[in-house]
């Protein structure tokens, strides 16, 4: 016995030795959700697909993960899309999630295959290629591959234009992406239940009230440096990762700084949660987009002669502080939208609204800014759209309320534990299945 006890050290020091370098388990989704936010940048996707591309690499990763952790019995969890029968209850899960999002990526855009097979041999060099690694992996892409042969006909695809007009209120150009209105929602059962009610009548005075404000904070002429940072900050134009990717780098930052990291189950959610929160949106904000086809503020302004109200004043030569004037219908705003349901899913899945973090939007001008909640920071983001002169304050009001919406159903029903574990408050922290420390990250 003596000899054993004083063997034991140089034991587990020989082990740890033997041991493959390996990344810690944040390395694995968060890097692979770069992934995705780069891919958004070099094919320059517009939010729509931005966001689906998002949800499912989440949730190809958090269902080969959540599957292991079932077989294992860690998890009663369910599986956001794939089922989780046949998972290796010996697979390592960081392989897995690697392997989910590889196939997800490669599937949608087999032309930068080589990019992502380049991440992919990283990963694998990292764990080593052991056996349990192996069989992670392969079920992870057998997962990816899933969630991609789900997806195909999910409403995204083919395209569908709806032609703009020109009468008083209409959108003048081309809707081009109406088609995601139809997408199958990723976790929301009706997203139509959070559909604005439309803008405001032309000759009410809610209308005039907007209509001006837009006016003066968004015209390219009035010179202030603090509209300019802000709305640059939000931009997400195109190569960017779009307003939606905007909160995918948030949630990264957040993760890391709160811990959430050190286990790769919670990262893994977390992200699946955010994803579709972030895709439900789209559908959301599209339905309000094509069944309003409402103006944007630049055409409103140029053409106020128009709309039968005495309290606005039209000016032809008005040019919005944006670049251009806006790809899609005004109502309701997507950026909000978005903003409301990301810092909803959130809030709740750290159970404090409160937390500071600090990030660089793609789009920033004059760096990183810091925010004290995730509320102060969708409240800039909405905002910075009347800044920016392309949308109207009732629109983002609505886009956050429909958002908020959104990320209360998810974060209230989605990916939620079975059994009397349910009944506990879902804090990652303090009510999962075991302390974060003790998450072993294979």
């Amino acid at each position: 016995m003596k000899l054993h006890v004083v063997a034991l050290p140089a034991l587990l020091s020989l082990l740890i030795a033997a041991a493959p370098s390996e990344s810690r388990a944040e390395d694995t989704v968060t890097r692979w959700m770069d992934q995705a936010l780069d891919t958004t940048r070099s094919e320059r996707l517009g939010a729509a697909p931005a966001s689906r591309l998002y949800a499912m690499v989440a949730v190809a990763m958090y269902d080969a993960v959540n599957a292991i952790d079932r077989a294992r019995r860690l998890s009663s969890r369910p599986q956001a899309l794939i089922s989780s029968e046949g998972a290796p209850r010996f697979g390592d899960r960081r392989a897995a999630a690697a392997g989910a999002a590889h196939a997800v990526l490669s599937g949608l855009y087999p032309d930068l295959a080589d990019r992502y097979d380049m991440q992919l041999e990283d990963d694998l060099d990292a764990l080593g290629r052991r056996y349990r690694v192996v069989r992670g992996l392969h079920w992870g892409a057998s997962v990816g591959d899933g969630v991609v042969w789900e997806r195909q006909d999910d409403g995204s695809s083919p395209s569908e234009t709806l032609p703009g007009g020109d009468a008083p209120g209409r959108f003048r150009a081309d809707f081009t992406s109406a088609q995601y209105r139809n997408m199958l929602p990723f976790s929301v059962t009706d997203p139509l239940a959070y559909v604005s009610a439309g803008p405001p009548d032309l000759d009410s005075r809610e209308y005039a009230v907007a209509f001006n404000e837009v006016r003066n904070l968004g015209d390219r002429s009035y010179p202030n440096a603090d509209y300019d940072e802000i709305f640059n900050f939000w931009r997400a134009g195109g190569g960017s990762v779009r307003p939606p990717g905007e909160w995918i780098k948030i949630a990264i930052v957040v993760a890391g700084q709160e811990g959430t990291t050190r286990s790769i189950s919670n990262t893994a959610r977390l992200f699946a949660l955010v994803g579709m929160a972030l895709a439900d949106s789209t559908i959301v904000a599209w339905n309000a987009k094509f069944d309003f086809a409402f103006w944007r503020p630049a055409t409103a302004i140029q053409n106020a002669g128009t709309d039968g109200n005495p309290d606005t004043v039209e000016d032809p030569d008005w040019v919005q502080r944006n670049g251009s004037i806006g790809g899609s219908p005004e109502h309701t705003s997507g950026q909000s939208t978005y903003a409301g349901s990301a810092s909803t899913v959130l809030a709740a899945f750290y159970c404090d609204e409160n937390i500071p973090f600090t990030f660089e939007g793609d789009n920033a001008i004059a760096g990183p800014r810091s925010f004290e909640s995730f509320g102060e920071a969708a409240a800039e983001a909405g905002r910075a759209r009347i800044f920016a002169g392309i949308h109207f304050e009732f629109s983002n009001q609505q886009g956050q309320r429909n958002g908020r919406a959104v990320g209360r159903e998810i974060a209230r029903e989605a990916l939620k534990r079975s059994g009397l574990l349910a009944k506990l408050r879902d804090c990652p922290v303090a009510h999962d299945h075991r302390p974060l420390w003790f998450d072993d990250p294979r």
